[in-house]
């Protein structure tokens, strides 16, 4: 990969560059013509490494790993794992690793990530006819952070990363994160104003071999 590619990969993650003049990004990577950074870019783009939303002025790396040309399998960065019961799991976004599976079997492609599941407190939840159990892969869309009721979901409490049901309850002015699971693990009850992140929604799991 060339230098300034690596350079804006570097950028990119730490922050937006979408509102920023190529003059300003340029400055920003140590490099003096812009014509060179809109160059880059595009190949990146091109690549399938970053992501461009022209009308959003946002740019961020993709998720997904990019296809070589003509290969059956696909590669999905594994960010971690998440706690399917309480807020006890760390959501650490470094790639830990990616899963490798066939485009066969994973229709949905764009923009997403898997992560581990621990626990068995959503054991009974359907995603495509599959539950979510310890060990199983959740791939997670994450373009998708605005759920409607009854979505699965990937969110942040406190640092904390977790799998739930989301439902707002519009009377009491609250949000539900459901568990779905053979054991009686109460809802986690939030204020929308608290501190909280939807990370994506979950599109499919990955069953572990058992």
């Amino acid at each position: 990969m060339h230098p300034i590619q690596e350079k804006l990969l570097k950028l990119i993650s730490e922050k937006n560059i979408g509102s920023l003049t190529l003059r300003e990004i340029a400055s920003l990577i140590g490099e003096s013509l812009p014509q060179k950074i809109k160059h880059h870019l595009l190949q990146l783009e091109r690549k399938g490494f970053i992501m461009i939303d022209r009308k959003k002025e946002l740019i961020r790396r993709a998720h997904t790993a990019p296809e070589k040309n003509g290969g059956f399998l696909i590669s999905i960065p594994i960010l971690g794992s998440a706690n399917c019961g309480p807020a006890t799991l760390y959501a650490d976004q470094n790639i830990e690793g990616y899963l490798k599976i066939s485009k066969r079997l994973l229709p949905h492609r764009k923009s997403i990530f898997a992560i581990k599941a621990e626990g068995n407190s959503m054991n009974k939840s359907r995603i495509n006819g599959k539950s979510i159990e310890d060990g199983d892969f959740v791939i997670i869309d994450s373009t998708q952070i605005t759920p409607n009721n009854n979505d699965y979901v990937v969110l942040i409490i406190d640092g904390m990363a977790n799998i739930k049901k989301f439902r707002f309850d519009k009377e009491n002015s609250r949000i539900a994160l459901i568990s779905e699971s053979t054991q009686d693990y109460p809802p986690i009850f939030i204020h929308e104003s608290d501190n909280y992140k939807i990370n994506g929604k979950v599109v499919d799991v990955v069953k572990a071999i058992r």
